[in-house]
């Protein structure tokens, strides 16, 4: 996808990021000792993504990830995938984490595992276009073949994660994020 197409801005752009809409969502779930943050700029038009992925207390995994709080829902249906603007990047690979269901709660409070639509990527400085088709279906990160398809029309979160690849990054991370978008549909010609 071409860069420059219109945007309907989901975070950023015109639609400034809030801090408060995102919470962290760690390894610290499962023993680790990562941890991430999402910051506003002062004037609210770039959100980073930073923190601190640690590969020790899980033998080599870890994940740190900020994702949107619960109660959202995006119909994304007449678009045609989601485009991110990045300010700066580390270089590290990021993923990009859509979830079509909100998770019910285990009996110790915390989220059970469902399926995830991941989009993995090493950002440059500009923009980066995902088609839908590219969103790959997950469970606790190892792919679902037979996972039912992403529900498009009722989107429950959006999240961006680091994750360590079994020992291939860690350390500190920082992604600074102009916007998260969708891509408006293109025009018909009429006839």
């Amino acid at each position: 996808m071409a860069a420059g197409e219109p945007n309907f801005y989901l975070f950023g752009g015109l639609k400034p990021w809030q801090e408060h809409a995102w919470s962290a969502s760690d390894d610290r779930v499962r023993g680790g000792k990562s941890q991430s943050y999402l910051v506003c700029s002062p004037d609210s038009s770039v959100a980073t993504f930073r923190g601190t992925l640690d590969i020790t207390a899980l033998g080599g995994a870890g994940f740190a990830s900020q994702r949107t709080v619960d109660p959202q829902s995006w119909d994304l249906f007449d678009y045609r995938g989601l485009r991110i603007g990045v300010e700066h990047s580390d270089g590290k690979k990021y993923t990009l984490v859509l979830k079509d269901d909100i998770p019910p709660k285990r009996a110790d409070g915390r989220d059970e595992s469902t399926v995830s639509w991941e989009y993995d990527f090493v950002p440059t400085e500009g923009e980066i276009s995902v088609s839908w088709e590219e969103f790959k279906p997950t469970y606790r990160g190892k792919p679902k073949e037979d996972a039912a398809p992403l529900r498009l029309d009722h989107v429950k979160r959006i999240g961006i994660m680091v994750r360590s690849h079994f020992g291939e990054q860690e350390g500190p991370f920082r992604l600074d994020l102009k916007y998260i978008a969708a891509i408006q549909p293109e025009k018909k010609e009429e006839e």
